[in-house]
């Protein structure tokens, strides 16, 4: 990126901050301007940006972002509250997300011919994570009930480090390291996902142990108190490459460790780490825009757009519904919650993360598939948040309050966005 190109993405970021209040009223969401200007100075727009996809400082900032999604998204779910519950959000995750990759897989091996299993699999999981934050209003509306605007949240919360094995695997697969032979692979998986997690609970449990010892008595300073979540999600990441584990599945393990074993810490985490989220969040998507939307464009075919309008309706609908099953939600929420599955930061990253590592014939088709899912969810969904919102609130509200959807559950943090 030119001196140019930098001062116009400062510039932007800037103008953005100073006006972000007002835009929370608005249409207008931060991932749908971020995109639109990430188009805007790259090629064949302005032509300020030159980064490519497979360049290293736009690995190196995929990955720090997701090792961060993945520890700040983990930590401020509560596990005992989702415990108690066991309701929607375990529903959504153990049976809901399970069969939306299946469907995707099949669906994407029916419009591609020539996509291979592991192939139609990797693109199935890249998509299969939700984000929330595309749809802020709904998870923040007071007029949709609580039940519902948290099962969206938890799920979102879960679901992108429920799909890290899923997509590690699947990228090993496609990539053909199964060829070397099954017991190299499989203890090369075995590792994968299970030093990984060991990482993260030294990392998130240990190590967290004691900074929050040190926060309770006071020794620890609030300011490296709010940087502690940062470097733990770090530390959790490296600690599993260095033995030969998943970064991202100990970042998610060792979020998950922290906030359920040092819950004061983690709030004065939180505090940093939605400021930095956010942050990283507006380059992604800006990336999103100028990185992987132009060259996408150029291999755009009839298959790429009918997996998309699939994978945001069908594919992710269904398997919602068949999730609810037995609840005694109404139509109208089975519908709710299926629409509102957003596919948004986890999925630009494992997407940017794939172009980097899988090197495979049909590549394009996975890449070109995923990303124009995405664009339309970041339009769709961006738009439809609010008014949909506002009209599932009043038809909820119509309803007999012993209702299912007016039940009542745990509060979890949000991810802004």
């Amino acid at each position: 990126m030119g001196e140019t190109g930098l001062l116009l993405v400062v510039a932007f970021v800037l103008a953005f901050a100073a006006v972000s209040r007002r835009l929370e009223s608005t249409p207008l969401t931060a991932p749908m301007l971020f995109t639109a200007f990430g188009m805007l100075i790259a090629e064949p727009g302005l032509g300020l940006l030159s980064l490519e996809a497979g360049d290293e400082a736009v690995h190196v900032l995929a990955e720090l972002t997701l090792v961060l999604v993945l520890f700040a998204d983990a930590s401020r779910i509560d596990l005992a509250a989702l415990r108690r519950e066991l309701g929607l959000p375990v529903r959504l995750l153990a049976i809901g997300m399970p069969l939306t990759i299946l469907l995707g897989l099949g669906v994407a091996l029916v419009l591609y011919d020539a996509l291979g299993l592991f192939e139609a699999l990797v693109l199935a999981a890249v998509l299969a994570p939700t984000d929330a934050a595309l749809g802020q209003a709904v998870v923040s509306a007071e007029a949709v009930p609580a039940r519902i605007r948290q099962a969206l949240n938890v799920e979102s919360g879960l679901n992108d480090g429920i799909a890290v094995p899923v997509v590690v695997i699947a990228v090993s697969l496609a990539a053909g390291h199964g060829e070397a032979g099954a017991a190299s692979w499989a203890a090369f998986a075995l590792a994968q996902v299970g030093l990984g997690p060991l990482a993260g609970i030294l990392g998130g449990g240990l190590l967290a142990a004691g900074l929050g010892a040190a926060f309770a008595r006071g020794t620890m300073s609030e300011a490296f108190a709010r940087l502690a979540g940062l470097l733990l999600a770090l530390f959790c990441f490296l600690l599993a490459e260095a033995i030969g584990g998943n970064g991202f599945i100990a970042a998610f393990v060792g979020g998950l460790t922290f906030g359920a074993t040092q819950p004061r810490l983690a709030e004065a985490v939180h505090v940093f780490l939605e400021a930095e989220g956010q942050a990283l969040m507006g380059v992604v998507f800006l990336l999103l825009g100028a990185v992987l939307a132009w060259p996408a464009r150029a291999h755009f075919t009839a298959a790429n757009a009918l997996y998309a309008l699939l994978s945001l309706t069908l594919v992710r609908m269904l398997p919602v519904s068949l999730s609810l099953l037995g609840t005694g939600l109404r139509p109208a929420s089975h519908l709710f919650l299926g629409w509102f599955g957003p596919r948004g930061l986890a999925s630009v990253i494992f997407g940017l993360l794939v172009v980097a590592e899988l090197d495979v014939p049909h590549r394009e088709d996975i890449y070109c598939s995923a990303v124009l899912t995405v664009l339309a969810s970041v339009l769709l969904h961006g738009l439809s948040a609010a008014p949909l919102a506002h009209r599932y609130g009043a038809y909820v509200a119509r309803l007999h309050a012993a209702m299912p959807e007016n039940e009542e559950a745990h509060a979890h943090p949000t991810r802004m966005g």
